[in-house]
């Protein structure tokens, strides 16, 4: 392992003596061999940089703690010297996709509002008390917390995204969580038939996905039996049923592979051998939920849209609309 992530080994070691408990044995064994490979070779040149900041964060334990607020919290009396050696260290991990969090009163105002989007489906979903959690694309680890908050048992999160790792490294230094973590995985290192969580998570992924029939399978295939997904994509506005593949980029980005209205995203789901399927929730996107800020200062949504038209993305095409979905096993 990298030298500045042995301080983070412990939290790593009793996650995964905490999935021992839970899951079959084999399925831990391969993640953890795979997790510890991505660490020991990250293949990312900036990997050792993040990791030094999170080093040179103080090591201080919070007085408090809250992750049921908009803001995932950790709080207490700190130095105005070590606030801002946090808040320094916390901004050479920029930029910051998903949050709202505040550590020791630094407060990461990220790209995403993504409190608004929990608050949107929280309570549309069945119970996460007890549940075992799988988070696909997981970013730095935001939606676990509140997941912890909701009462889950442990919650895994999945993103190859080594930047986000990194994030959630500085993150759980304070939150010292052995039942959320991060792992710079992505789906297709899992096998897609383990049937070992109760509740699988997959937003703002399929959308990146080439074979979304596949992506769905997979998220299936890891869900045990009575056990729900809460799927979250970009969709087509429309009662009709409509594939769109985006020939070049969709709203600046490159991977957006392809956008389905609800009654394709709903039959794909039931194809993956999901029943009870509904959306739960659809809501256009706004600068509201998404724009820039001091902690991601790159392009955003307001540089997405046709500056004429915001119902129209630069290219021409639908604006940003989002839906969520549920089905179970």
């Amino acid at each position: 392992m990298p030298a500045a992530f042995s301080l983070n080994m412990n939290a790593y070691n009793r996650f995964f003596n905490r999935l021992a408990e839970s899951l079959p044995s084999d399925l831990v064994s391969r993640v953890r061999r795979k997790s510890d490979s991505v660490f020991q070779q990250p293949g990312h040149g900036d990997f050792d940089r993040w990791l030094e900041a999170v080093h040179n964060m103080p090591d201080i334990k919070p007085e408090s703690m809250d992750f049921s607020s908009d803001a995932v919290t950790a709080s207490g009396k700190i130095s105005q010297e070590d606030k801002e050696n946090i808040c320094s260290s916390l901004k050479q991990l920029h930029p910051w996709r998903k949050g709202p969090f505040d550590i020791f009163g630094v407060h990461i105002d990220a790209e995403w509002k993504s409190s608004l989007k929990w608050a949107r489906i929280k309570d549309k979903i069945s119970s996460l008390t007890g549940r075992k959690v799988l988070d696909v694309g997981s970013g730095n680890g935001y939606y676990g917390y509140r997941m912890l908050a909701g009462g889950a048992e442990f919650v895994l999160g999945l993103d190859p995204t080594l930047l986000f790792a990194a994030q959630f490294l500085a993150l759980n230094k304070y939150f010292d969580s052995s039942r959320n973590f991060v792992l710079p995985l992505g789906i297709d290192d899992f096998p897609m038939d383990s049937e070992a969580f109760n509740t699988v998570f997959s937003m703002g992924v399929l959308y990146h996905r080439r074979d979304a029939l596949k992506h769905l399978n997979s998220l299936a295939g890891n869900l045990c039996p009575g056990g729900e997904i809460v799927l979250e994509t970009l969709i087509i506005d429309s009662q009709e049923d409509a594939v769109f593949a985006p020939q070049g980029r969709y709203a600046k980005m490159r991977n957006v592979w392809n956008l389905a209205s609800p009654s394709v995203i709903m039959r794909w789901l039931e194809n993956a051998g999901l029943k009870n399927v509904s959306m739960i929730d659809k809501t256009p996107t706004t600068s509201q939920e998404q724009r820039k800020t001091d902690w991601m200062r790159f392009e955003s949504l307001n540089d997405f849209l046709n500056p004429q038209d915001k119902s129209k993305t630069i290219e021409g095409h639908q604006a940003p609309i989002r839906a969520a979905f549920i089905g179970s096993k």
